[in-house]
């Protein structure tokens, strides 16, 4: 009962309008002691008060609900308005007036949003008051009305809160669920590519075939790991995790990239300017993730009739690497869609990944402290990341 009760009150407490009403219905109607009341057939709790005749109430405070009116609109649903009780042959002789000292009062339901009935908005003043003027009780009716509103809105935004915490939840355990599938898919993954690469060794020429392709499948599968890991790590840890180093060679690395998606479409052409001797100070196989997947995402959505370019520029304090593949413009409301997980283009077929690559392309610039940028025309798009140079590093 309590708990209900204190969830009540802070309902109230949530609703921003109510000190507003209150003292709007104060400086209507001239009384002292205007409040919102929770009601049931055996108790009366104040949820809110404003109170300038020093009754002492405050929120949480109890009536013996036997003393007074608004029993009578719980038991009957009808609010209760008393312009002067001692002109009101129904209520001269009460006893709740003589026990609170008031001369005029108001009682007007308020229901949760379900229909049931919660309690009341009611005050009282030690003098008499035009409460029942057609105005004054039209817009009392009214307060009472925005409050029974209130309390519905307030109670779909909790419901709404409730459902957003648990889904927060779910998502949380999913993305250490995946992490640790990740991690654990790993050693027996290896045992087979390890197994696959000996078979390779030692097989016949007529096996070779199906042991390339299961070597790439295999690849495949440890690539697709690497995305889903990244993607549940850098939203359990706030971003893709580095391991910095001065590199003074990057190019080799950069290159090597290449060579592997070369080796993967061989119907490709890759075009690479790559000066030599980049040095930089960053997570060289994290950039090495960064280009191979924007190669992957150049070839799958580029125009074969063009190779696909590569370029790193280093100047002016700069790093910079690009990857364009000629095509159709991607339009501007796509553009703002491409470094967002899972998102993948209208015509994507199932053999072109889980829609991350170019998610975690990005969080790894983010984690270098770079940017990763798109510009699209009608004859060419290009990707390109861009950070600055930490300082020189010694070849």
């Amino acid at each position: 009962m309590q708990q209900t009760l204190d969830a009540d009150i802070a309902t109230i407490a949530k609703i921003s309008a109510v000190p507003t009403i209150l003292e709007a219905v104060a400086e209507l109607t001239g009384l002292g002691f205007v409040g919102i009341a929770r009601v049931t057939p055996t108790s009366w709790h104040a949820c809110a008060v404003l109170d300038k005749l020093g009754y002492g109430l405050e929120p949480g405070s109890e009536l013996d609900i036997s003393t007074t009116l608004c029993q009578e609109v719980q038991h009957t649903h009808c609010a209760v308005i008393i312009d002067s009780v001692s002109e009101s042959e129904q209520y001269r002789d009460h006893h709740t007036p003589r026990i609170y000292g008031f001369e005029s009062y108001f009682s007007i339901p308020l229901y949760r949003p379900s229909g049931e009935y919660f309690g009341s908005l009611c005050g009282l003043h030690r003098e008499k008051a035009e409460l029942n003027k057609t105005a004054t009780r039209n817009t009392l009716m009214l307060f009472a009305d925005l409050i029974s509103r209130q309390l519905a809105s307030e109670v779909v935004l909790d419901e709404a809160q409730a459902a957003l915490s648990d889904e927060m939840k779910t998502a949380k355990l999913r993305e250490q669920f995946i992490a640790m599938l990740g991690h654990d898919i790993r050693t027996p993954l290896s045992t087979i590519m390890n197994g696959t690469e000996i078979l390779r060794l030692r097989a016949p020429e007529s096996l070779k075939p199906l042991l390339d392709t299961m070597h790439r499948s295999s690849h495949r599968i440890a690539s697709l790991i690497d995305d889903v890991t990244d993607f549940a790590r850098g939203r359990m840890g706030g971003g893709i995790s580095l391991n910095l180093r001065h590199e003074s060679h990057l190019e080799t690395s950069l290159q090597q990239a290449i060579a592997e998606l070369q080796s993967v479409f061989p119907q490709r052409q890759i075009v690479a300017e790559l000066p030599q001797g980049i040095a930089l100070f960053c997570d060289a196989p994290r950039l090495v993730q960064l280009l191979s997947n924007l190669l992957k995402n150049a070839i799958i959505h580029g125009s074969p009739a063009a190779p696909v370019q590569v370029e790193v520029q280093q100047a002016n304090g700069m790093f910079e690497l690009s990857v364009r593949n000629s095509g159709p413009a991607i339009p501007e409301e796509k553009q703002a869609q491409l470094f967002k997980p899972f998102w993948r283009s209208d015509n994507a077929t199932g053999g072109q990944g889980l829609g991350l690559g170019l998610f975690i392309a990005s969080e790894i610039a983010i984690s270098h402290g770079g940017v990763l940028e798109v510009i699209s025309t009608d004859n060419a798009t290009t990707f390109t990341y861009r950070a600055r140079i930490a300082g020189p590093v010694q070849a």
